[in-house]
């Protein structure tokens, strides 16, 4: 490279990068062709003239995204940002907004689009705000819970979620677990199951919350779980739940007389999805999250950064 090319590749990038000169132009400045400005600019980097460092207050938090990205071949991991005085609803509310992003970026006309239910979810949903209007439907990928607050029930949670995509939805009228496998499978094998369980062959993208450990899993507190449930499923060891389907922490689907009277997706289907989206933040539940990604019954995660450095601890003393 001559001097007269290094100095017109400077100039071109110190108008480009320093002035806020568009191609358009530095093309009529200079008398360069626009589509000359492009591998010029290009060249400058590769010369060396042009050194691009990208730098964020948040590079930590995008370097544990990215380590904890590549370690289980995640699509996507997002990181929220903790403050020392964020409320729990300041976080729902921050997450709530990671995701109408992430959301609006990934959905295309035409998903079918299925969500589980519980509180993490719940309140996410509750505070997604408008999305863009796009051709979807929404499904329950599991049986309603029991106990628990009507906010956090899975057709509350698909039916907000089509509103704010302005698309349609299914509601499930089946519990999540049932006492005998016999009940189960009248439900199962039902006209109204039928339909669900079509629309499960062709989900496209799924929403789901992550269940912590047997102990305080939302199975036990919504009494689905009893204890002769939660211990089989220890012996089984089980670190968390999808859809009210348990797994181990390396990622193994359990199988117990749970799953016989379980109505929900099976985690294997997940594994197919273009996006099956975990959205998890609680630092007690960063082995259940482990366990999900080993799995691969997820393949994004959104989470907040006190539950991201606990995975990321577990790598590293891994």
């Amino acid at each position: 490279m001559n001097w007269e090319e290094e100095r017109l590749l400077y100039r071109i990038a110190k108008l480009y990068y320093d002035e806020d000169y568009t191609q358009a132009e530095i093309s009529k400045e200079l008398g360069i062709y626009r589509t000359t400005i492009g591998r010029m600019l290009k060249k400058a980097r590769d010369k060396g003239i042009v050194k691009i460092h990208v730098q964020s207050n948040a590079n930590e938090l995008f370097e544990v995204e990215e380590k904890i990205m590549r370690h289980f071949g995640m699509k996507e991991v997002m990181i929220v940002p903790s403050f020392s005085e964020q409320s729990t609803q300041n976080l729902s509310a921050t997450i709530a907004k990671a995701s109408n992003q992430l959301l609006n970026r990934i959905l295309r006309d035409e998903d079918i689009v299925g969500l589980a239910w519980g509180k993490t979810l719940g309140d996410m949903v509750h505070q997604i705000g408008e999305l863009k209007p796009k051709n979807t439907l929404c499904v329950p990928l599991v049986g309603g819970p029991g106990g628990m607050n009507t906010d956090y029930h899975v057709n509350a949670i698909t039916m907000r979620m089509a509103n704010a995509l302005q698309g349609k939805s299914h509601f499930i009228n089946a519990a999540a677990v049932y006492n005998s496998k016999e009940t189960t499978q009248e439900i199962l094998e039902s006209s109204f199951m039928q339909e669900i369980i079509q629309l499960w062959d062709e989900l496209t993208v799924a929403i789901v919350g992550i269940g912590a450990q047997i102990s305080s899993s939302n199975m036990v507190w919504s009494g689905f779980l009893g204890d002769n449930e939660q211990n089989e499923l220890k012996k089984h060891q089980a670190i968390g739940d999808i859809c009210s389907r348990f797994y181990t922490i390396d990622g193994e689907v359990v199988n117990s007389s749970v799953s016989e009277r379980t109505i929900g997706v099976e985690l294997e289907k997940l594994k197919t999805l273009r996006y099956c989206i975990g959205v998890a933040n609680s630092k007690e539940k960063a082995e259940s999250i482990i366990g999900a990604m080993r799995g691969r019954f997820i393949n994004t995660l959104v989470t907040n950064e006190e539950t991201a450095l606990e995975i990321n601890r577990m790598i590293e003393k891994n």
